[in-house]
């Protein structure tokens, strides 16, 4: 069966609420989801006096616009800036941004015409249950892994190599599924830790709907870098 992706935009005006403005730092990322990429000039203009550094920054992975966000796509962000701008409703792709990069995220919703503000402390037990699961991670013997079908979620290869090689006295058993359900993962009670390696939100949003410890494959990959850099 062939999937289609269409995308929908919102037809509506955006203006900043001036508290929001005055709270922003001077040097920015910008980023919404594809339903509002035709509000970015319209914010481009309400924020002359920022630096907004997208211009500076290569496409995160999968998306197909400078200031696209995709929860697939979110990582660590090698340039200098001081705080994110987030236009868009939900919490799932700030909090991602800030996971990944310890900055603060600012973010407004253009239907609630409400803004807030998401730091560090924030997300600390989200931090904490990514921390418990790589700890069951390294005591388990029976690994899952989680892999989805879907566009943008794929596996990626090398990164399960990497992993296989590093951890070669564990058992791993790959779950592949367009979609991936913390019930039906109930009949595999073998399984001590599952590793996701599809949308990030699994292990953060939908974490307490599993029955075990779900890691986050880049959790998992950033500890394998930090244990060698420690080695050399």
């Amino acid at each position: 069966m062939k999937v289609f992706f269409v995308e929908g935009r919102y037809k509506g005006n955006l203006i900043l609420p001036l508290e929001l403005i005055k709270e922003l730092p001077d040097r920015l990322l910008l980023f919404t989801t594809v339903q509002y990429l035709d509000l970015i000039d319209q914010v481009k203009e309400q924020l002359k006096d920022k630096q907004i550094l997208n211009d500076y920054l290569d496409l995160l992975p999968h998306s197909k616009y400078k200031y696209q966000v995709l929860g697939c796509g979110i990582k660590k962000i090698n340039i200098d800036f001081d705080a994110f701008l987030y236009i868009g409703d939900g919490f799932f792709h700030p909090k991602a941004l800030v996971l990944k990069n310890n900055k603060p995220c600012f973010c407004y919703n253009p239907i609630q015409e409400n803004f807030f503000k998401i730091t560090s402390k924030d997300i600390e037990k989200i931090t904490k249950k990514q921390q418990g699961a790589l700890i069951k991670f390294i005591e388990s013997k029976n690994i899952g892994i989680l892999m989805s079908t879907k566009f943008g979620q794929r596996w990626n290869q090398e990164e399960l190599e990497k992993i296989e090689s590093k951890f070669n006295d564990k058992n791993f058993y790959y779950l592949i599924s367009d979609e991936i359900s913390a019930q039906r993962l109930q009949d595999f009670n073998y399984i001590e830790v599952f590793v996701n390696t599809a949308c990030p939100r699994i292990a953060l949003d939908d974490y307490s709907q599993f029955t075990k410890p779900v890691l986050n494959i880049s959790t998992l990959l950033e500890f394998i870098e930090l244990e060698k850099q420690q080695k050399n």
